[in-house]
């Protein structure tokens, strides 16, 4: 049965490539259809659903203003600046007048020669669309695209030059493409991104007229960057008679599944594509659409170190930074544990931090269960296991019935000081490789900590501060034994053995 229609589908297919007037009664109204008719050259993989929204929203005429931000390599320049402007003018929004602005003329040109390519080589937009004529500008380069049969122009434009008042017969710019008008360098100071924005008000939106679309794509640079401005008046209802839209689609979802099946079936081949990126912060940017500003960044990336092995020998201390979180509902943060060993002393100091730190919704019980399967762990590894909690709220209850237990919890005060200031004060450690990450294990932590202030989640960020904050407070209070001031309830093992973590012959801490 699927074998039959699938057959039925090829015939028809074959049916519309040969007959141009069924297939101008397919097309005509759709888009969707459209696309691939004639581009089925570019459908290497399955669409995704993202892709059909954006299908339907070129499709609706009412949608004055659309803000389109997708991934890199999500096909948003062959949907939207190219294939979208010649079903425009094909289809039945009937346009005749379009400017494609860049954000430099030579960029600005490339997609003007996309559009030609396709006029030149493919088939059947050249027996539908008809020849087409060329304007230069003195240089000899090509700045529009002239379908006479149509009474059509395609004209391109950038940040630097004016279109007000510009006419094609007796049309005003009816279709205004603005794609990539922004890049990380005009977005870094606020005069750059005003200008770009007061262009787009005094130059752009006024040279339309009632009937007129924009279309704007791109990827996200600023938070004050134009698309985002621009979303916000979408949102607040400042556009006055522009119906607008803005829709952003990152490369994954918000539960890390892949936004195109079609081209990336599993995580594993997110990973691979990130992998080729070589660049966290142009990933984050690009591909996860999140906004990483270099200026205002806690943790850089050449912060972060790797490790191979281990030092030689048992590490000093192992420290754990703790960050709690009371509810477990999915909108909630997650209870964090990030664990460090600590090597060496004063300038030598040194901390390790291990691979698969813990990131989940607890229960007040679990939490105390995690933490006591964590101190029976590692004091396998080491005879000293060092907790930091946040000394706020809840968590002072969980440091006093700890403590209560014998285990070696100190509260870590937060009073006076915001996740920022006490991530920053972990920074100096990082910068002189002092601190160590595994190859791999510690992914979520690095991101959150290179998109610290960005990320919806900074529990492990949180967490990773604790543990190198005190870590380093410690160190300078010149603790003579491993890394930290000796608690005198150490020198008595009983209440550990009676936890069942030592047998009867050992000592719980070792000077050694």
């Amino acid at each position: 049965m699927a074998r039959k229609k699938k057959n039925r589908v090829e015939d028809l297919f074959e049916k519309i490539l040969i007959d141009k007037v069924l297939r101008k009664n397919v097309v005509q109204k759709s888009f969707e259809h459209f696309f691939p008719i004639y581009f089925h050259r570019y459908m290497e993989y399955e669409t995704a659903p993202f892709h059909e929204e954006i299908f339907r929203i070129l499709e609706d005429d009412a949608i004055k203003l659309a803000v389109i931000v997708a991934f890199r390599g999500s096909a948003k320049s062959t949907i939207i600046t190219t294939a979208y402007v010649l079903w425009s003018i094909l289809g039945v929004q009937q346009r005749k007048f379009i400017v494609i602005c860049g954000q430099t003329e030579q960029k600005s040109r490339q997609y003007l020669s996309n559009i030609k390519n396709q006029l030149l080589n493919n088939e059947l937009l050249r027996k539908d669309l008809g020849p087409f004529e060329e304007e230069k500008n003195s240089l000899g380069n090509a700045t529009a695209l002239i379908i006479k049969r149509l009474n059509v122009k395609i004209m391109i434009s950038s940040t630097e030059q004016s279109i007000r008042g510009m006419r094609h017969d007796e049309h005003r710019p009816d279709l205004i493409i603005l794609d990539d008008i922004e890049d990380t360098n005009s977005v870094k100071t606020r005069e750059g991104r005003d200008k770009v924005f007061n262009w787009l008000t005094s130059e752009i939106i006024p040279a339309g007229d009632k009937r007129t679309r924009i279309i704007a794509v791109g990827n996200l640079l600023h938070e004050d960057s134009v698309l985002k401005r621009l979303q916000m008046k979408i949102e607040n209802g400042d556009m006055e008679r522009m119906h607008g839209t803005y829709r952003e689609y990152p490369i994954i979802d918000e539960h890390g599944n892949p936004l195109w099946p079609g081209k990336y079936p599993t995580p594993e081949s997110i990973r691979e594509e990130k992998e080729k990126t070589m660049d966290d912060i142009a990933w984050y940017r690009e591909y996860e659409l999140k906004i990483i500003s270099t200026a205002e960044r806690v943790v850089h990336p050449e912060w972060i170190h790797r490790y191979d092995d281990l030092p030689s020998g048992k590490p000093q201390t192992i420290a754990i930074g703790v960050d709690l979180a009371i509810s477990e509902k999915q909108s909630a943060d997650y209870t964090a544990m990030v664990i460090g060993y600590i090597y060496g002393y004063g300038k030598n100091l040194k901390i390790y931090i291990q691979p698969h730190p813990i990131n989940e919704r607890l229960t007040f019980p679990a939490q105390v269960d995690r933490i006591k399967s964590l101190d029976a762990l590692h004091l396998q590894k080491c005879s000293r296991v060092k907790f930091y909690i946040e000394d706020v709220a809840y968590q002072k209850a969980l440091v006093q019935l700890l403590e209560q237990s014998k285990y070696d919890v100190e509260a870590a005060p937060t009073k006076g000081s915001d996740k920022a200031a006490r991530l920053r004060l972990a920074t100096p450690m990082m910068k002189d490789t002092r601190v160590f990450f595994p190859h791999t294990g510690c992914e979520e932590l690095i991101q959150q900590l290179l998109g610290f202030g960005k990320e919806r989640h900074d529990d492990l960020a949180d967490a990773f501060a604790y543990l190198v904050v005190k870590t380093l407070e410690n160190n300078r209070s010149g603790g003579t034994a491993g890394t930290f001031p000796r608690p005198a309830w150490l020198d008595n093992p009983t209440p550990l053995r009676k936890r069942g973590m030592f047998p009867a012959s050992n000592r719980p801490y070792s000077d050694s």
